[in-house]
């Protein structure tokens, strides 16, 4: 299951509960509604904020990747070269 699944499993659950209790509780009718709206405000703000750190996650993890493919890359292209070079010097000695 994915970290996401998870945690929007989680903050949606959190989300019902709260309302449940908020609407059972003796309070008047214009009381529970604005508490319905802090928590719902709440519970926005921290899945906003639970959103961007895990999309600051994939970007990090994104970045890394690309580091790494373009140090590969560049790893892969020396290499290359090299062979290309003692190959080179090895068929001019041959010839020789």
């Amino acid at each position: 299951m994915s970290t996401s699944k998870v945690v929007l499993g989680t903050v949606a659950g959190l989300a019902v509960g709260a309302v449940l209790g908020i609407l059972f509780a003796p309070e008047k009718g214009s009381v529970t509604r604005q508490q319905i709206m802090d928590k719902g405000n709440d519970y926005a703000d921290d899945f906003k904020s639970k959103y961007k750190e895990f999309a600051d996650s994939i970007s990090e993890k994104f970045q890394n990747a690309k580091y790494d493919a373009q140090e590969l890359a560049e790893n892969g292209k020396a290499k290359y070269d090299e062979v290309k070079k003692d190959t080179s010097n090895a068929i001019s000695s041959y010839k020789s």
